[in-house]
């Protein structure tokens, strides 16, 4: 016999279930899939939302301007339930991963304020799911950036159900409107005033839902990662024109204008994804001889014996790779510093022609440098 908490705990999941249908299939044009995502954050089973789709559980109505249509990237996966994907982490600061229009905002932010704030049920998940209190959404949304996606891109996005926020995985179609923060993160989805998160991604098989678009590519997919400081403003693609835009951080397109130094690259290059044939920036030069010794290969050096260690002042000074030698310098019958300590002299000393007298202690010292460093 079933406990009473097994029976109670089973109720509420197929409960939950329900609801989560019923908001999936409320909205027109809603992803219809085989198995709902919201309500989970589960890295394995991640919803694909086309441009205009409010997906399941909207927060809001769409705020989205109208979205200039992305050029497609590749031919549809040849599965549609599952696939093993490639999802590359990509700065948010890097310059075109965000598009839009001169002067003009992707969405438009009053109105996404003015909706949330009118439903306070609402405002209170979608503040939650932000990491902020309901009363400053109206400032937090005026913080962001309206642009557009240049690349699918997988976030945790968040739908509404029963007053609460429910995570779940999601792949988001390049040119969808998202508002950034400083960080190039993008933070709410336009299309359904959703807030997102950074995703959680899953390596190996993954269960893809909804409709796919022309051009969906798992092997092309962007996890959006946050700058390392804080940006005062964006260098984004004008869609218009195929030129560089430089956009302020908060600003709806009010104060675009070409950036003083723009990217040393074309707007349209292939930055994030490098054909596989072509070398990156990142690739280390050729060091490959230019005219090859036709004679083959040459015999490796034998290793040269460096020496004793050059002393140093510096205790903590590594020793110079390369072998030490000894210049000789001044005049060599100038005694050594009282400092300098030299090798036990033998009883009797003995030079070329027998036994020399010892040296008194008025003259000079006299020593050779193979005696001075010996030892």
């Amino acid at each position: 016999m079933r406990s009473p908490r097994r029976i109670r705990r089973t109720a509420l999941a197929a409960l939950s279930a329900g609801v989560l249908l019923a908001v999936a299939g409320c909205g027109e044009g809603g992803d219809r899939t085989a198995k709902g995502t919201t309500g989970t954050a589960e890295a394995k089973d991640v919803l694909l939302q086309s441009l205009t789709s409010p997906g399941p559980g909207p927060f809001t109505a769409s705020t989205a301007r109208a979205a200039a249509s992305p050029s497609p990237t590749g031919a549809p996966d040849a599965e549609p339930t599952s696939a093993t994907r490639t999802v590359h982490p990509v700065s948010g600061a890097v310059p075109g991963l965000y598009g839009g229009t001169r002067s003009v905002a992707a969405c438009d932010v009053e109105q996404q304020a003015a909706l949330l704030a009118d439903d306070e049920d609402k405002a209170r998940a979608f503040a939650d799911a932000s990491g902020i209190e309901a009363v400053q959404i109206p400032g937090y949304l005026k913080s962001l950036t309206p642009v557009v996606l240049r690349a699918d891109a997988q976030v945790t996005n968040h739908g509404y159900s029963a007053g609460s926020a429910t995570a779940f995985q999601a792949v988001l179609q390049a040119g969808t409107a998202v508002l950034v923060d400083s960080r190039g993160m993008p933070r709410v989805r336009c299309a359904c005033g959703n807030p997102l998160r950074p995703p959680v991604v899953a390596d190996g098989k993954v269960a893809h839902r909804g409709e796919r678009w022309p051009g969906y590519d798992p092997s092309r997919i962007v996890a959006v990662e946050p700058g390392v400081k804080a940006a005062t403003s964006l260098i984004i693609v004008n869609v218009d024109d195929n030129s560089w835009i430089e956009r302020a951080m908060g600003d709806s397109g009010g104060r675009d204008r070409a950036p003083d130094d723009p990217p040393p690259f074309e707007p349209d290059a292939d930055l994030l994804f490098p054909s596989p044939g072509r070398p990156t920036e990142s690739a280390p030069p050729d060091t490959a001889p230019s005219d090859p010794d036709p004679s083959g290969p040459s015999e490796p050096e034998a290793p040269t014996d460096p020496g004793p260690a050059e002393p140093s002042d510096d205790f903590g000074e590594t020793p110079p790779e390369e072998p030490w030698e000894y210049e000789e310098e001044g005049d060599p019958d100038v005694a050594p510093e009282p400092t300098q300590v030299f090798p036990a002299e033998p009883d009797e000393p003995w030079g070329p022609d027998g036994p020399v007298e010892p040296v008194g202690p008025d003259e000079p010292m006299e020593a050779g440098l193979d005696d001075v460093f010996a030892g």
